[in-house]
């Protein structure tokens, strides 16, 4: 990959690429061990009483996502095999368990989870930290003669 280089995504870049995705991974400390999860989510963006930017899943009551440690990393990514190019975005924030009782609650947060049976821990990612980046191959020169001779 001669000429690969990695950008930095700004803010704006990476709030649209986690806008537009469903599917992450979280990571966590699970008794002392990394684990690292796929998971539906929702980016949350509010300017009412209480602005800010939050990912949200839904998941079963009292699973290992929830017991884990407060501080989390969420992950997406996307990527072209054959152009070897692709982006990455993480988050890194403090989980918080939501009240699901309210009916806002499940309009403005719910992250629809491809498993929806016993999804009622509704889950909130407060970031402190958004990054990304972009790998991309530098135009390559032709290594033939373009005059025709």
């Amino acid at each position: 990959m001669t000429g690969a280089q990695f950008e930095p995504l700004d803010q704006d870049e990476c709030l649209a690429l986690l806008a537009a995705g469903v599917i992450g991974r979280i990571g966590f400390v699970s008794d002392g061990v990394p684990v690292v999860l796929p998971i539906n989510y929702r980016l949350v963006r509010s300017t009412g009483v209480t602005p800010g930017t939050w990912i949200a899943v839904r998941t079963r009551p009292g699973n290992v996502i929830e017991q884990a440690l407060r501080v989390v990393a969420f992950e997406i990514d996307g990527y072209d095999t054959d152009r070897r190019e692709g982006w990455s975005v993480l988050v890194q924030g403090e989980r918080y368990r939501i009240d699901d009782e309210s009916a806002a609650i499940r309009s403005q947060f719910d992250s629809d989870p491809w498993l929806a049976e016993e999804r009622d821990a509704w889950l909130l990612v407060q970031p402190f930290s958004i990054t990304g980046r972009r790998l991309h191959v530098a135009p390559q020169d032709w290594a033939l003669d373009q005059s025709g001779e």
